[in-house]
C-alpha cells in the first residue's frame, strides 16, 4: 500500500495521480510507466526493496488516475519531462534513480539527457527509441508478419484505402466526435499491443489492454505521440546519449520482444558503453515476463551498491 497519495496539479488542465511508499529515508526512485497512456499498478512497487528505496510512482498526463483522462491537450514529451522536475521539487528530492520500461525508457532517456545532474542512475527495460523505423515496424510493416491473425483484427476499423498509413488513419478515428467510433478504434489499437507483448499468449495481459478505460488512454495518447514523432527530433535519444555518459545504468531487454525489437537496446548500449546490457533469452516485451522481472529486481539491488 502507498504511504502517501496526491492529486498533484502540474498545469491549469492536468493533475497527476502521485504516490509514495517504502522508506522515507531510502534512495529516491521514480517509476515511469509505458504507453504513453498506460498507468502504474500495485505490482510495479515490487521491483524495489522497500527498506532501501523511497519509491515514487505516478500516472502520466491523461493516464490511469490522472485527470483529465485520455486528454491530448498539453500532452507532449517536453511536458512530461517538466512534470518530473515538478514532482522532484515537490518531494524535496535532489537526485533520484530513474526506472522506466518501454515508453517509460523513452521518457527516462529524454529526462536524463535534459537533466543529467538530477539522475543517480538509470534502470531501463524494453528500450523504445521512438524513431520512425520503430513506429513503422510495429504499426505498418514488420511485426504484422509475425502476428497475422492479430494484425487482421487491428486493420478492421480502418478502410482499405487508408491502410498505407495506419497511424494517421487511426488518429482520425481516435479523435473522432463519434464516441462509438473512438472506443472501437481504441480497443483494436490497444488489444494489438496486448496480443504481442508476451513471449507466450497471456489472457491477463490482453485483458488489461482490452479494458475500455485503459484502452482509450493508451490508444489515444500513443497515437497522438506517434503522429507527432513523439515530440523528439530525428534519432534524438541516441544522438544526445553523451549527456548520460557518466550515469550508471542497466538495460534489460527480452530477446523475443516484437514490440520493441532488441536492436534498440544494442543501439543504446553502443552509445552508452558504461551501461550494463542484459538480454533475457526467454522473454518478450512485457514487464511481467519472469526473466525480465527477475533481472529488474537484481538491477535495483545492484544499483544500491553502485551509488552507495
Amino acid at each position: 500500500m502507498p504511504g502517501k497519495t496526491w492529486q498533484f496539479q502540474v498545469s491549469e488542465l492536468h493533475s497527476l495521480y502521485l504516490e509514495e511508499c517504502g522508506s522515507p529515508d531510502g534512495v529516491p526512485v521514480i517509476f515511469l510507466h509505458g504507453g504513453p497512456g498506460a498507468s502504474c499498478v500495485p505490482s510495479h512497487r515490487r521491483f524495489f526493496d522497500p527498506q532501501q528505496y523511497r519509491i515514487i510512482l505516478f500516472d502520466q498526463r491523461g493516464s490511469g488516475k490522472s485527470r483529465p483522462h485520455a486528454s491530448l491537450e498539453q500532452n507532449t514529451t517536453q511536458d512530461l519531462v517538466e512534470d518530473l522536475e515538478k514532482i522532484r521539487k515537490f518531494l524535496n528530492i535532489d537526485q533520484w534513480v530513474v526506472f522506466g520500461g518501454s515508453w517509460g525508457s523513452t521518457l527516462a532517456l529524454a529526462y536524463a539527457e535534459t537533466h543529467p545532474e538530477r539522475v543517480l542512475g538509470l534502470i531501463l527495460r524494453g528500450i523504445f527509441l521512438c524513431r520512425n523505423q520503430d513506429i513503422q515496424w510495429f504499426y505498418q510493416q514488420g511485426c504484422n508478419r509475425l502476428f497475422p491473425e492479430a494484425w487482421q483484427k487491428f486493420q478492421q476499423p480502418i478502410d482499405e484505402s487508408e491502410r498505407h498509413d495506419m497511424v494517421a488513419a487511426y488518429y482520425q478515428h481516435l479523435t473522432s466526435a463519434n464516441e462509438i467510433d473512438r472506443m472501437g478504434a481504441a480497443k483494436a489499437w490497444s488489444v494489438w499491443e496486448g496480443s504481442t507483448a508476451t513471449l507466450l499468449p497471456d489472457k491477463a495481459v490482453i485483458g488489461y489492454f482490452g479494458n475500455p478505460h485503459m484502452a482509450l488512454s493508451i490508444a489515444r495518447i500513443e497515437c497522438h505521440y506517434f503522429s507527432h514523432n513523439s515530440f523528439l527530433t530525428d534519432n534524438q535519444l541516441l544522438k544526445e546519449a553523451e549527456k548520460i555518459a557518466d550515469i550508471p545504468g542497466f538495460i534489460i531487454h527480452g530477446r523475443y520482444d516484437v514490440i520493441c525489437p532488441v536492436d534498440q537496446a544494442l543501439a543504446l548500449h553502443d552509445v552508452w558503453p558504461t551501461s550494463e546490457l542484459n538480454i533475457i533469452p526467454n522473454a518478450g516485451h512485457a514487464v511481467s515476463e519472469p526473466g525480465i522481472s527477475e533481472a529488474l529486481i537484481k538491477s535495483t539491488n545492484k544499483m544500491l551498491e553502485l551509488i552507495s
